[in-house]
């Protein structure tokens, strides 16, 4: 049985041979020869692991305020879509259209409820097909994620020069396949301050 890593891998691989007989080899973003400050271009993509997200800004003892989070991303990384990746619930509608509300495209995959009572839903495998399908339209791309099942999709942007950042959750738990890429990491561990949710917020 195929590991995940190599299914990804194919995954990019046959995904990049489609984009590439559609509209050629995909180049780096330059004008004059020169490769543009993707942040100021402000046509950056986000695509964002939310149940990793999620679970490793709690095992830090806070909560994420998603709002906060989206105008983060719009004003430090120029994140004009942010591709929210979640499993789907029909009980949390509500929760779905909160999100919506505050500027998430968000792109469901179908849940398995477990006998233990938890719920689980991979995403990884929507996060690799969504962003190769938006390859062309955005300059750069932030991958917010410490799942090493998204190495691939990393590494490939990052050869390919479309990499923005990896964003970890938290730097204290994420996999070790992604230490080798630590000059395009940056982690959310110092973020408490600017991006918790409080109850008494809203």
């Amino acid at each position: 049985m195929l590991s995940a890593e190599t299914m990804l891998g194919l995954t990019l691989t046959c995904i990049e041979n489609m984009i590439q007989a559609m509209n050629g080899s995909p180049q780096p973003f330059r004008v004059s020869g020169k490769q543009i400050d993707m942040t100021k271009a402000r046509n950056n993509y986000a695509f964002i692991d939310s149940q990793n997200l999620n679970l490793s800004i709690r095992e830090q003892g806070w909560a994420l305020h998603f709002r906060k989070f989206r105008q983060y991303l719009r004003a430090k990384y120029g994140i004009a879509k942010a591709f929210l990746f979640i499993g789907y619930v029909y009980e949390n509608q509500a929760l779905y259209t909160a999100l919506q509300k505050e500027g998430y495209i968000l792109v469901f995959k179908p849940t398995l409820k477990l006998p233990s009572g938890k719920v689980k839903g991979n995403v990884d495998a929507e996060m690799v097909l969504h962003a190769m399908v938006e390859y062309e339209n955005y300059d750069k791309a932030l991958i917010v994620t410490g799942d090493g099942d998204l190495y691939c999709l990393v590494d490939y942007l990052r050869k390919k020069e479309k990499l923005l950042k990896l964003m970890i959750p938290n730097k204290e738990s994420f996999s070790s396949l992604f230490r080798r890429l630590m000059p395009h990491i940056i982690f959310m561990n110092n973020l408490r301050k600017r991006l918790e949710y409080t109850s008494a917020q809203k």
